[in-house]
């Protein structure tokens, strides 16, 4: 529970801050070029194929391989161990997973005064079907831009 107030704190901060940017971004977006755009479709076609990867392994009860392929950030946060029993935990109450539809990708720039370390954010959710809920949960894979400008997995949450 720790580990998922933890990232939600982090899902959280990324998303207050987002929407700023994203009223921002607007006027701006409409400024990009067609090869920016172009360049912004290939990257969230890249960490939806690479949360996906990440989903898949917890699926199948590979947290800790996923919590040892983290960002600093996501292992600064919070230690292996806390994140595999937090994650297989809120895994086992929701049941096994019976159909997962992204819903979208998101961006987020920290200024590190919050609780969301300083950097670059990339958010993509799924509508995931588990086999205890009624209806699709909200599964978050968060992915931090590290100073090697590598996309590594800083959280993961679902609710």
């Amino acid at each position: 529970l720790f580990l998922c107030a933890l990232l939600m704190g982090f899902a959280g901060a990324a998303s207050a801050q987002e929407k700023p940017a994203q009223a921002q971004q607007k006027p701006a977006a409409q400024q990009l070029t067609p090869e920016q755009r172009a360049a912004i479709q290939k990257q969230d076609q890249v960490l939806v194929k690479y949360a996906e990867s990440i989903v898949a392994m917890i699926d199948n009860g590979q947290s800790g391989q996923v919590w040892d392929q983290a960002s600093d950030v996501a292992k600064k946060s919070v230690p292996r161990d806390q994140f595999t029993k937090a994650t297989e935990s809120d895994r086992a109450k929701v049941g096994k997973m019976t159909s997962r539809k992204v819903e979208g990708v998101t961006r987020a720039l920290s200024n590190g005064k919050e609780k969301l370390p300083a950097g670059l954010y990339v958010n993509v959710v799924f509508a995931t079907q588990f086999g205890n809920e009624a209806k699709p949960v909200r599964e978050l894979v968060s992915f931090h831009l590290d100073s090697d400008k590598k996309w590594r997995l800083s959280g993961y949450t679902v609710r």
